[in-house]
């Protein structure tokens, strides 16, 4: 990274992109419905928040701009229709250049590139430069904090918001309000520069912050890195799985759920391995959800999904080569969608939670030659990656007779 690092900091001139904000309260694929958006100037190094706007402010794409067959098969035409839904797909890249691309529509600016966080990497952001005071006194509105720091902006953005204001325009403000106040105290040096690149890097490893070029040199650089977002290309191992969730239930809900992903080694059959993807979700929201907490996060059942449950899509990936043999919910087989995407075999199921309620869902894969460890990647969400993804359970193979 560090041949193209400068150049993207605007050591040879400004460097405009658009900055995604995800909100991992609404789950998407690579984290979280992109509610909060900007445009974000770099010039040697200097951030300046110009423009914001909202995923709602960019409307309807008439016409759909165009996605590749394959992933539009598995994610369906919103991914070219609506903003809120560009990361439907796991791969950042797709969702970047159209991300792009609609901002254009809407503005008539092109940017450069886009950067995508979401508020737990701005807590490592705010942890080491410090708490952020938002000035202005309409952030008050509802008794919201107008001091954020790394311990209280997550529960702050994706849960007080909806709790203490009912009105989706003074939100969205909100989430605009914080947005410049926290890229003013970074463009000022605040803080610790060695706890703020390790808390960039942190938020990098766990998938919270991605990075896409629409210069076909840079971004050929950046595809060799995690912080690209792939799901193929050399930042990938060969032996890597992922597992990516969307939420079904067009609400604020997945700030309650809890899920973990383990990867369990089965003994090998014929020369070929064979390892199950296991999800385990729970819906932690209160019994009384449908009628404790806002319409607004548990969406009151408007899109069939009852007030307080929540439904996602799982979409499994396993590696090239490998193929998507079952599916099961509490051990029970179920059917699936069975798809590829570049290479990969896809498998989807949804999964509808009531409070309280947790399920135990398994991909089985097969055909699989190891020459590498496994390893998973995981939609980023309110927790932390470490309580998400367990470590891979090995079956005890019978010695050979």
């Amino acid at each position: 990274m560090s041949q193209v690092a400068p150049e993207m900091l605007g050591a040879e001139g400004p460097r405009s992109y658009l900055l995604m904000i995800q909100n991992n309260a609404e789950v998407r694929a690579s984290g979280g419905i992109p509610g909060a958006l900007a445009e974000l100037t770099l010039d040697e190094g200097r951030l300046t928040l110009g423009t914001q706007s909202t995923a709602g402010d960019i409307g309807v794409m008439s016409p759909v701009l165009p996605v590749d067959v394959e992933q539009q098969q598995i994610y369906s035409g919103r991914l070219g229709k609506f903003m809120q839904d560009v990361n439907l797909t796991p791969d950042f890249p797709t969702t970047a250049s159209t991300a792009q691309l609609m901002w254009e529509r809407k503005t008539g600016k092109r940017v450069d590139g886009v950067i995508s966080v979401d508020p737990v990497a701005l807590g490592y952001i705010l942890d080491a430069t410090g708490s952020v005071k938002l000035g202005s006194t309409d952030l008050a509105s509802g008794g919201l904090p107008t001091e954020l720091t790394g311990k209280n902006v997550v529960r702050t953005l994706l849960s007080d918001v909806y709790a203490k204001i009912d009105q989706p325009r003074l939100q969205d403000a909100y989430f605009a309000g914080v947005a410049k106040e926290i890229f003013a105290t970074l463009s000022s040096g605040a803080g610790n520069a060695k706890a703020l690149t390790e808390g960039i890097a942190r938020g990098t490893e766990e998938g919270r912050v991605l990075v896409w070029s629409g210069k076909s040199a840079e971004q050929a650089v950046i595809a060799k890195y995690p912080l690209s977002g792939s799901i193929v290309g050399a930042s990938i191992s060969p032996a890597q799985f992922g597992v990516y969730f969307n939420d079904g239930t067009g609400a604020k809900m997945d700030y309650y759920v809890h899920r973990t992903v383990q990867l369990v080694e089965e003994c090998p059959a014929g020369g070929y391995g064979e390892i199950r993807v296991r999800v385990t979700s729970t819906n932690t929201a209160p019994i009384d959800a449908a009628t404790s907490l806002p319409e607004y996060v548990t969406g009151g059942g408007v899109f069939g999904v009852p007030a307080g449950s929540v439904q996602t899509n799982i979409t499994a990936y396993g590696p090239v080569q490998s193929n998507v043999e079952s599916t099961s919910v509490a051990g029970q087989k179920i059917g699936f969608a069975s798809q590829r995407h570049a290479g990969r075999p896809v498998g989807t199921i949804t999964v509808r939670l009531a409070p309280g309620q947790s399920k135990t869902v398994e991909f089985t894969f097969g055909k699989i030659v190891q020459h590498t460890d496994p390893v998973v990647a995981v939609t980023p969400t309110v927790q932390k990656l470490s309580d998400v993804v367990l470590d891979t359970k090995s079956a005890t193979c019978a010695p050979s007779s």
